[in-house]
């Protein structure tokens, strides 16, 4: 999953793309990178981000989203909290929503039974703009994989499809730097709630703590996080860096499906 963030504050990537022509070529260049869908987000969520007015939100994604559509041969989901900007992003194209608000738009899980559209669903702490106020857990992968269990249980029962829900753990977002590495490690927990996992580490400042390192140079961390999550089984990665990403992804998936031959 490419990151494509349109804009004025996101961590890494804010205000790169200030004209649609500029956006689009970035898509292209992800798709031919590799990418099987392209995330659109017009709300930067890093921590302490004001919100975005939902018609704000709404003339900076649908563009981008029909230029996609209408350009390149590839799946979009597009980030947001709204219902409202989801069913315009659904109606110029958008094949999934990326949720991070876990479906606390009342409206979004209705619309999302109404179209059929797929959903991932994700663990946040509070909102953007306070969600690093709350940091402590007393176990972290218990209370995480709990909530988006309850989650994906509850969309399910709306008649939302058992494959058009995914869960994200959230990484970065109303976690510490250790509490991001602990819920890596936890992923096999994760798994066993029995949805695709997506996982969206790229760039983060928990690279940056570890590393101490800016968030341009955050490249190798970024790596590193994603070939271990797809060692541990997370079906989709989340990346600003899609070439690179994509294929050390690959590498990892041909060692764990290359058996040991069997001893004489």
């Amino acid at each position: 999953m490419g990151v494509l963030n349109v804009t004025p504050d996101s961590f890494s990537d804010g205000n790169r793309y200030p004209d649609l022509p500029s956006a689009l070529e970035t898509a292209r260049q992800m798709v031919d990178g590799g990418a099987d869908i392209i995330d659109v987000g017009g709300e930067s969520t890093r921590p302490g981000a004001d919100p975005v007015e939902e018609t704000e939100e709404i003339n900076r994604v649908i563009p981008v989203i029909e230029g996609i559509k209408k350009a390149l041969t590839v799946r979009v989901s597009v980030d947001t909290r709204k219902a409202g900007v989801a069913r315009r992003a659904i109606e110029a194209g958008a094949d999934m929503i990326n949720d991070v608000s876990t479906l606390r738009d009342g409206a979004m899980l209705p619309l999302l039974h109404e179209t059929g559209t797929p959903v991932v669903l994700m663990h946040m702490r509070g909102e953007p703009r306070t969600m690093q106020r709350a940091t402590r857990y007393d176990d972290i992968v218990a209370e995480v994989v709990g909530f988006l269990q309850d989650c994906a249980d509850t969309a399910a029962s709306a008649g939302l499809a058992d494959d058009k829900i995914l869960i994200d753990p959230g990484i970065g977002f109303g976690k510490s730097a250790t509490g991001s590495m602990t819920l890596l490690n936890g992923l096999p927990a994760l798994a066993q709630i029995g949805r695709p996992i997506l996982i969206g580490a790229s760039r983060k400042s928990f690279i940056g703590t570890v590393l101490d390192l800016p968030v341009e140079d955050r490249l190798e961390g970024s790596l590193a996080i994603a070939a271990f999550a797809a060692a541990q089984g997370a079906h989709m990665v989340r990346a600003h860096d899609v070439r690179a990403t994509l294929r050390a992804v690959r590498m990892i998936d041909a060692i764990r499906s290359t058996q040991r031959p069997d001893r004489p």
